[in-house]
């Protein structure tokens, strides 16, 4: 085409962009888009995430009757396990800064006291044997009968009475021993298996009580002094070990300022008696 041939109307018909097609023409362009999500609820939030559903499934907690009792009753078993720990732990305190030598005694000191029981109990069955196989059980009653009531007469401080021991002495020349230190050294040598112990002069028996006087100590109402010597009849390997145990009768005496001697012996006399005593309520209930 030639310059002469371009009218203005070809120049504007080339300077614009060629006509759509009718049947295109209602269409949209076509636009890559990605595929939109589902539209969660009206005003929701985002979705909740693993931990938070674990958490909201956890709490509150949902209990029934029988799991809370099944609590409570574990709750209560845990708490009496741990009263009893505590109290183990509080008795064995006492123990626990101890050597091994005075940890040995004390072990030493508990096996004999069931030697002791164990050699009684087989006594009495022996007896109960003797009785049950004589021939003349009349004759054998009677002389168990009259042994017994030489024990018997040992015990209630009626008879005298001899055999090994020891004797305990204490020296309180600063007058800070008192009747519950005296009380305690008894006990301690009852324990230990002591048959006859007579302090002063004055016989002790199941009834016997102490009680401060003055600047000394009364027994069953005689008042005694220092030096406060016991006489005690009983096997010597176990009264003196009774009485030095950490924290016995020894060491609570001497943290007081008293001086204490314990010396063992093959024949210790025991010769204070008590007038025997008719009790005012108690009867025999054999017949």
């Amino acid at each position: 085409m030639s310059d002469e041939d371009e009218t203005p109307d070809n120049r504007l018909r080339r300077e614009l962009p060629e006509e759509v097609p009718a049947a295109a023409a209602g269409k949209p362009a076509p636009h890559h888009h990605a595929a939109p999500a589902p539209a969660d609820d009206a005003g929701a939030g985002p979705a909740p995430t693993g931990r938070q559903r674990l958490a909201q499934g956890l709490w509150p907690p949902r209990v029934s009757r029988a799991q809370l009792i099944v609590a409570l009753l574990l709750f209560g078993l845990g708490f009496g396990l741990a009263v009893q720990v505590a109290s183990n732990s509080d008795s064995g305190s006492a123990l626990r800064g101890a050597r091994q030598e005075d940890l040995v005694r004390i072990l030493d000191e508990l096996d004999n006291r069931t030697q002791r029981l164990e050699d009684e109990k087989q006594g009495l069955e022996d007896q109960r044997t003797e009785l049950e196989n004589s021939s003349n059980q009349a004759a054998e009653a009677r002389k168990q009968t009259a042994e017994k009531e030489k024990q018997l007469g040992i015990l209630a401080g009626t008879v005298a009475a001899q055999g090994p021991g020891i004797t305990l002495t204490i020296n309180d020349t600063k007058g800070t021993v008192k009747a519950d230190m005296l009380l305690d050294a008894i006990q301690e040598l009852r324990a230990a298996g002591a048959e006859a112990i007579q302090v002063n002069g004055v016989r002790v028996v199941a009834s016997t009580y102490l009680s401060d006087s003055g600047k000394g100590v009364s027994v069953d109402g005689n008042k005694i002094t220092q030096p406060y010597r016991f006489k005690v009849i009983g096997k010597p390997q176990d009264l003196e070990p009774a009485l030095n145990i950490p924290g016995g009768v020894v060491q609570t005496l001497e943290k007081e300022q008293a001086t204490v001697t314990v010396d063992r012996a093959t024949k210790i006399v025991v010769d204070a008696l008590r007038a025997a005593k008719q009790p005012d309520y108690a009867r025999s209930s054999s017949r």
